[in-house]
């Protein structure tokens, strides 16, 4: 399934939409009486003839496939509602309220089982409408796209997969862009800060090319290795040879 790419939001493939929305409940009426069908994401029967269930949208497809059952289109698929519907989107801004998954739902249906759906034509009709208006509300919304109003309800899962990889990107430019003038760069102020040059470390121009460090630096690592002398004789012999032979020999060195 899509995911992220790298610092990109990818989009979801309508195939993969139409996947996701085959688990919408929808209701069947069997033809035939069948023992309950034990699945993973549930258990769905028993199933008597004649007798209204609902089973997810994928296994009701399967059943019809087969000529088991008939599908009641939704509630919402009727002439009257969509009708309502329409005018309601043309005539406000606001997006009406459909199910989040109703253009998927609607074209499963008008593929495989058009025959259980009363006055086919004039339905498609009027998802089809419906969808062309949303679709102008989400580019007109694109063109007024602002950080601080994002204010989309009501939107189905096909218009948002339309818009998430630009609002997603959007947003991330406006973060950016009001980060960059409240909050200065750190890197580049330190980079632009002169460094003081005894907190660098040195090397001497010499044969051994023993590092000469500030004394802050030495007392570090003085004080870590004194936690361990009383745990390693080691430890305790090595940082006696430091003391006797390179310590003086990088005070000889020091350049003068």
């Amino acid at each position: 399934m899509a995911g992220q790419s790298g610092s990109q939001l990818s989009l979801f493939t309508p195939d993969e939409v139409e996947f996701v929305a085959e688990d919408e409940l929808v209701e069947i009426v069997p033809n035939l009486r069948m023992d309950s069908l034990n699945f993973i994401c549930g258990d769905y029967g028993p199933f008597y003839p004649q007798i209204a269930i609902q089973v997810p949208l994928w296994l009701a497809l399967a059943l019809k496939k087969r000529g088991k059952c008939t599908i009641r289109p939704p509630q919402w698929m009727s002439i009257e509602n969509l009708t309502q519907v329409l005018e309601g989107e043309r005539e406000s801004h606001a997006f009406q309220t459909l199910p989040f998954h109703y253009v998927e739902i609607s074209r499963l249906l008008f593929d495989r089982a058009r025959d259980d759906i009363p006055d086919v034509y004039m339905v498609r009709s009027l998802v089809e409408d419906i969808r062309d208006v949303r679709f102008h509300k989400v580019e007109t919304n694109l063109e007024n796209f602002t950080a601080s109003a994002v204010t989309w309800k009501n939107m189905a899962a096909m218009e948002v997969n339309i818009i998430r990889a630009f609002s997603g990107r959007a947003l991330q430019a406006f973060y950016r862009h009001e980060n960059e003038q409240a909050v200065p760069d750190l890197d580049r102020t330190q980079d632009r800060q002169p460094q003081n040059l005894n907190d660098r470390p040195r090397v001497c121009r010499s044969f051994c090319c023993i590092p000469i460090f500030p004394l802050h630096h030495w007392i570090d690592k003085i004080v870590f290795i004194s936690c361990l002398l009383d745990y390693c004789p080691t430890i305790v012999f090595l940082w006696r040879a430091y003391c006797l032979f390179v310590v003086p020999l990088q005070r000889n060195l020091r350049p003068r």
